[in-house]
């Protein structure tokens, strides 16, 4: 049986996870080793916005030591990430760059976009009873010690994901004081989560039936021994059962019950947080059922991986999620939903006939689709400049499975649709984007301007697209319509002018009357 050993590093904000699977077609993502070490790098960041220097030193030397572990394995690849802890501290890159001079490890700092759609990939580890807990009204909530993701699931399809930033350790750090101050601790908690979650409510859940909650987060492995003391191997539970355990929680406190438990006394500081968010997330949706989910950040890149070497072939689709994600934002700015569609047929079907043209891949398509999707998003804001608004709305948004980098990419490729594009170092400036993702934003740019010239009137006139070469410097774009299309004509060639300049290929529209 052919198998591959892959490892996985996740830097979190309370704990260093080192995870070793053995992956193969026949028994899929298996874990073989995983190592833990705690280590709350979170606290500086949240309390000062800096890793210390201490801190940096005791991550090298983990980070050491997993690599020698590693090597142990014979891992034949493995993959280090961090999330909120690295992400948001202001010396990341200098750490970044004293991890690899003295690691050798290229530490990838995720979005949270990317951090909480591989954590939704983990649990597509187990298919059949992934595909079980999506099929009616859920919610997936991962909490981690930055922040609170919810993902809302209807009909198996995901519907929308929102990030609040008020994580386990985040919300420790903020009330360190008041813990020492008063008896009502877990009261005060409530009231700083209460504002976010009911504004969350009015937006998201109105109308809307969760059944069930899927649990993700460091601390339910503790919080399901608590709950389930007597039936070990349990992993759901019901809202009421949850009610009465709180009570109980509360009522003895956190570290009584680390030491039942059996668990650090530095670990049980942050049962109580963890209790509350899960506590107020049940009432806010009325869910009446909780299961509690045993994967990691570590199982969602494993899967990855093991998706990408086609390892595994999923069943579910999870670039029709990313997708979905996008079409949720447009709905939300009101965009000319029967226009977006036209455009996605003709964009993506230049897009595919041009491969050799211009080299790029199915990620770019991707990126070019969710552009196509959001590209008049801004019009609700201001019709007048609404490119500029787009690429405001589209920066401020999260898109989940898109990493920050494709979202500027995105976020560009809707700006210069419709205006001069800018140069590189204009682009470039106060920006992460390197000059081969200003070259692919320049070639989306172009298909993008070409597939809206084609709808410039938002009628839908053109039923049919087809795609020929009448040589290497011109692209033939054959359409069918019943309808005058003078407008598009007219402005065709002001909009394919920049299409010529960046690939030295000039569209010709050539017009067949439908029958």
């Amino acid at each position: 049986m052919a198998y591959k050993i892959f490892g996985t590093i996740d830097v979190g904000s309370y704990e260093l996870n080192l995870k070793i699977y053995e992956i193969s077609a026949e028994r899929g993502v298996h874990v073989i080793n995983h190592v833990r070490h705690r280590m709350e790098l979170g606290s500086d960041t949240y309390e000062t916005g800096n890793i210390g220097v201490r801190m940096e030193d005791e991550l090298c030397d983990t980070l050491l030591d997993f690599k020698k572990i590693l090597r142990e394995f014979g891992a034949d690849e493995y993959r280090a990430c961090a999330t909120s802890a690295i992400r948001e501290a202001h010396n990341t890159p200098v750490l970044l760059d004293r991890i690899y001079v003295e690691t050798g490890i290229r530490l990838e700092i995720l979005s949270n976009a990317e951090q909480r759609f591989l954590g939704y990939k983990s649990i597509a580890s187990n298919e059949e009873r992934f595909r079980d807990y999506i099929a009616e009204g859920a919610a997936i909530v991962d909490v981690g010690g930055g922040s609170i993701q919810i993902s809302l699931f209807d009909e198996g399809n995901l519907v929308t994901t929102q990030n609040i930033r008020m994580g386990t350790l985040r919300l420790k750090e903020r009330l360190a004081e008041v813990e020492e101050r008063t008896v009502r601790y877990a009261s005060v908690i409530e009231e700083l989560l209460d504002n976010e979650l009911k504004t969350y409510r009015k937006l998201y859940l109105k109308d809307r039936d969760v059944r069930n909650i899927l649990m993700m987060g460091n601390y339910l492995g503790n919080i399901n021994q608590f709950i389930h003391e007597k039936q070990p191997g349990e992993n759901q539970f019901t809202r009421e059962e949850f009610m009465r355990l709180y009570d109980y929680f509360i009522e003895t406190g956190h570290q009584a019950i680390a030491q039942r438990l059996g668990i650090p006394a530095e670990n049980g500081t942050l049962l109580t947080p963890a209790m509350v968010i899960y506590k107020r997330l049940l009432e806010e949706t009325g869910a009446q059922n909780v299961i509690i989910l045993h994967n990691d950040l570590g199982d969602g890149l494993a899967y990855d991986y093991a998706e990408k070497k086609k390892i595994i072939i999923p069943h579910h689709n999870f670039e029709n999620d990313i997708i979905e994600s996008a079409r949720r934002i447009a709905k939300r700015y009101s965009t000319d939903r029967a226009h977006t569609h036209t455009m996605e047929k003709m964009a993506l079907t230049i897009f595919d006939k041009m491969k050799k043209a211009h080299g790029l891949k199915k990620r770019e398509r991707l990126l070019l689709q969710i552009a196509v999707i959001l590209h008049d998003c801004g019009s609700y804001i201001n019709m007048s400049q609404s490119s500029e608004c787009s690429y405001n709305i589209i920066m401020a948004s999260e898109i989940i499975g898109i990493s920050d980098r494709e979202r500027e990419m995105i976020a560009n490729i809707v700006r210069f649709n419709s205006g001069d594009i800018l140069s590189f170092e204009e682009v470039a400036a106060g920006s992460l984007l390197v000059q081969a993702e200003y070259v692919k934003i320049a070639k989306l740019t172009a298909i993008l301007c070409v597939a809206n010239a084609l709808d410039r009137s938002h009628q839908q006139k053109i039923k049919d697209i087809r795609i020929t070469f009448h040589d290497e410097h011109t692209m033939n774009i054959h359409v069918n319509s019943l309808e005058d299309l003078t407008l598009e004509q007219s402005l065709f060639r002001e909009k394919t002018e920049f299409f010529e300049k960046v690939y030295s290929i000039r569209p010709v529209l050539k017009i067949k009357k439908a029958v």
